[in-house]
């Protein structure tokens, strides 16, 4: 075993308290027997890119829903699984590390055991690393006993390496036979998960016996479709900065002189800037999604952060509380076009002191006018995504230096009559990943730890663990499995004049939902927000009391638990074929033809509407 990881914690009082809380289990995962009934195959959410997807996946797209049934249901079609034979399963955090983490593994292990005392559960260290170098430790009570209900992921250690060459593939495939694992679970977000996916389709095809299970966890919250509602770590940080933001909120509040300039992490997507702003109430949040919809320009945003000031400054209000998302930067049209032939220039091996000057007249020109600091910053290579280093790029202090220069020019003119502008730049990032996970993540994460157990127990392989329902109490969430290649869409982009590229099928990346319901409850406050100082302070992350309890407010606003309504009209069609049957009445077939022939028409004109096609 690795020295630096699986070492008891040193924990403090409060530590100690949490490590003593057993999640609960919701009904479909108590007892010993794995009840599962199967749906119709799955299919991809983006219809258009459903043939390159099922041609990548030949062997695990088109797999079928799995829900996990209570003890008390009866389902006919049900397979139950009471014999319980010894595996053997690895699990590997990748990606960036995310609070709730470690309570899947809890999860898993307790599941398990409880089904077979002689299974084992080995973790991988050092993430995808200690993956293809077949590092490993035994998880065990002992090693468990420190991390439950923790934050971090240092109990094993991770990587944000991406498994995706053809060599690394195999490498892991060669480590999971040379282990004789009956199954990988890969605890990850979008790219760690699209990896599984990878891996179960190359594991399938060459006869490993591995299956490859996903988990999404990840604090971008960006993991998120109609099998996933949210993911482990999102709560967390999103509560954990809510309460930073608050505080900014008070001081700005009190001093009546500055305004905050707030970037939050979150990668391209801005669902942690939403969900704060809800919980926090600033007085302006800034989403990416509204920019790239509206092409809003770098100065397009500072005249309306300038009007928003002057609009305070006429009720007597100098201060203010501004959040902008980490991925902001990527989403203003210029400076992303910008960044395409930067990241270009960079493919094509030119170094990081001549860009500057092989760029073309009009992106040279944005470039010089740009602060030095933001030049530099956007001169670094690009991710593995082939996005930008996001978290190096102080947008916040761009957007504050180009409002104080309009503001001081405002003032000199006579059109503005406030104070002088004064702006405090922060980026939280880092300071919450580590941070202990909420009540909701415990929760969520050990569940998804059990329902890896059960699909592992029913044989499948390149699903993903799904819980819905989650924004109810948890003895009525709803567990099963949905095919990862199901929430797979097909990426096309363009570089260049004439280069065209059609990228591989990756697990869908989602935005904010400009027609969501958590975005209309920010539009209907925005107004409030921006003129009254209606700040509201969640308070620090409990784990018991006022506030324990609560969860992310994007997600109980949205009407969502879509995998309970899919085995619903299941039900429904089960039930049809059981009444209109050969010998039924000539009234009872008249109704379910009239029925039957309104619905289809109906929904071919919806399918047909979003995909151009006709059923």
């Amino acid at each position: 075993m690795d020295s630096d990881y699986g070492v008891p914690r040193e924990l403090s009082e409060v530590q100690k308290k949490r490590a003593l809380y057993q999640p609960e289990l919701p009904p479909c995962l108590q007892g010993t027997t794995v009840r599962v009934v199967y749906g119709d195959a799955a299919i991809a959410a983006d219809p258009a890119g459903a043939h390159v997807i099922s041609h990548a996946f030949p062997h695990t797209y088109g797999q079928p829903l799995a829900h996990f049934l209570r003890k008390t249901a009866v389902v006919p079609d049900a397979k139950v699984i009471s014999e319980h034979l010894a595996v053997r399963v690895g699990i590997v955090f990748c990606g960036r590390q995310s609070p709730g983490g470690h309570n899947v593994v809890w999860g898993l292990y307790e599941a398990i055991k409880a089904h077979n005392q002689n299974s084992k559960l080995i973790g991988f260290l050092g993430g995808s690393d200690g993956l293809l170098a077949q590092r490993t430790l035994e998880i065990t009570d002992e090693v468990l006993a420190s991390y439950k209900n923790q934050g971090g992921y240092d109990m094993l250690g991770r990587t944000k390496d991406q498994i995706r060459t053809t060599e690394q593939v195999n490498g892991a495939m060669a480590s999971c036979q040379a282990l004789k694992l009956d199954a990988l679970v890969i605890i990850g977000g979008v790219t760690s998960n699209t990896d599984a996916a990878q891996l179960a389709e190359t594991f399938a095809e060459a006869k490993c016996a591995t299956k490859v299970v996903g988990v999404p966890v990840t604090l971008n919250g960006d993991l998120k479709n109609q099998f996933v509602e949210t993911t482990v770590g999102f709560d967390t940080i999103c509560k954990v900065n809510a309460q930073l933001i608050s505080n900014m909120c008070t001081d700005a509040l009190s001093a009546e002189k500055y305004y905050y300039f707030i970037r939050l992490m979150g990668r391209k997507a801005s669902h942690v800037a939403l969900e704060c702003a809800l919980q926090s109430h600033p007085n302006m949040v800034i989403l990416g999604e509204e920019v790239a919809a509206s092409k809003l320009t770098i100065f397009d945003i500072t005249k309306q952060i300038c009007d928003a000031v002057q609009a305070r400054a006429e009720k007597d209000k100098n201060h203010g509380v501004i959040l902008i998302p980490e991925g902001l930067v990527e989403s203003i049209p210029e400076l992303y076009a910008l960044l395409q032939e930067i990241h270009g220039l960079h493919g094509q091996g030119v170094s990081v002191e001549n860009i500057s000057s092989q760029l073309s007249p009009w992106a040279s020109a944005l470039f010089e006018f740009l602060p030095p600091f933001i030049r530099k910053q956007l001169l670094l290579h690009p991710e593995s995504d082939d996005s930008a280093q996001l978290s190096q790029i102080e947008t916040e202090k761009l957007l504050a230096q180009l409002v104080e220069t309009e503001m001081n020019r405002r003032l000199k003119e006579g059109t503005y009559k406030g104070k002088k502008f004064n702006a405090i730049c922060h980026f939280f990032g880092y300071q919450a990943r580590g941070a202990l996970p909420s009540k909701f993540d415990c929760d969520y994460a050990y569940v998804l730890g059990h329902v890896c157990y059960h699909i592992i127990a029913a044989g499948l392989n390149g699903y993903m663990a799904t819980v819905t329902n989650l924004k109810s109490p948890v003895n009525k969430w709803r567990c099963g499995a949905a095919p990862i290649s199901s929430m797979m869409t097909v990426k096309r982009w363009s570089r260049g004049p004439s280069a065209t590229q059609i990228g591989k099928p990756a697990v869908h990346m989602a935005s904010v939902d400009l027609k969501g319901k958590a975005y209309e409850v920010l539009r209907q406050n925005s107004s409030s927000f921006l003129l009254e100082d209606v700040y509201r302070n969640p308070g620090p992350l409990q784990f018991e009391g006022p506030g324990a309890d609560s969860k992310p407010i994007s997600l109980c606003v949205e009407d969502q638990d879509y995998m309970g309504r899919i085995k619903k009209l299941q039900e429904y069609l089960e039930k049809v074929k059981s009444i209109v049957k050969p010998g039924c009445s000539q009234d009872v077939l008249k109704a379910a033809l009239s029925a039957m022939s309104s619905v289809t028409e109906t929904l071919n004109i919806m399918t047909s509407s979003s995909t151009g096609q006709t059923l």
